[in-house]
């Protein structure tokens, strides 16, 4: 059974140094790596925010009304969402229309290299950021009462109060959260890329999951596709306990 795991673990060293060698492969992980931090750190920051506005907010209907308005975008598909933006973000869509009414040039978000990822990481954060900021609200649900009557007595206002007590409040949810995401940092997105990509973005908006689609199911290459997936588990383990081990040794927390 050793003799057959060598083997294996043979076979796919060489398939994955078959794939470090082609010529795209370089900018396929760089593509990866730039859309998914780009997802994690803003899609976090934006929830975080809105948690903390939407906190603020003493009317109970307006509040809900907000609140099911930032989660609804969560629960639909890509496919869905795509197809709606595909159009907006057309060179005649309706934001190309308004830029052109305010005297800017068209622009085509998702034809150009220079937008497309940008495009992706700014579509990702506004459908999630209102689902994200459900696990922030009930962290600062936590928060003793009495800490923001002392701050009042002591003169903080709203934002000094936001500032030295709701964010000390929520630092451990935040610390998991953005320990838990790390974990899948090769994880850029598939079905949204899939969706919204053409081969005029391959440079910029090509990522390993999309790779792997085209190598695998399209190209019937699979053993290159395995080692690849192999591949992105690897990084993502590693990424995991790497952000425990910071997670433990920065903010006292760990997940296992």
């Amino acid at each position: 059974s050793l003799s057959i795991s060598m083997a294996f673990a043979t076979i796919i060293f060489l398939w994955f140094r078959t794939a470090m060698n082609m010529p795209d492969f370089s900018y396929i992980v760089r593509n990866t790596l730039t859309i998914s931090i780009g997802k994690i750190v803003c899609g976090q920051v934006c929830a975080i925010v809105f948690a903390l506005l939407l906190g603020e907010v003493q009317n109970r209907t307006c509040k809900r009304v907000v609140q099911t308005i930032s989660y609804f975008p969560h629960f639909l598909s890509w496919v869905i969402i795509g197809g709606v933006f595909i159009d907006i973000l057309s060179m005649r869509g309706i934001v190309n229309q308004l830029i052109t009414f305010l005297g800017g040039r068209p622009t085509f978000f998702l034809g150009s290299n220079d937008h497309f990822q940008g495009t992706m990481i700014a579509l990702e954060t506004w459908k999630e950021f209102g689902y994200s900021a459900i696990l922030y609200l009930a962290a600062m649900t936590n928060i003793n009462p009495e800490l923001y009557e002392a701050a009042t007595i002591d003169g903080a206002g709203r934002l000094q109060q936001t500032w030295h007590v709701t964010l000390p409040g929520i630092s451990v949810t935040i610390v998991m959260l953005a320990v838990l995401s790390l974990g899948g940092i090769m994880n850029a997105g598939f079905e949204q890329i899939l969706v919204m990509y053409n081969a005029a973005v391959y440079q910029t908006g090509d990522i390993l999951d999309t790779f792997i689609y085209r190598q695998g199911l399209l190209d019937a290459q699979y053993s290159l596709s395995t080692a690849i997936g192999l591949f992105k588990s690897v990084i993502g383990l590693f990424m995991m306990l790497l952000a425990n081990a910071l997670a433990s040794k920065f903010a006292n927390y760990r997940i296992f």
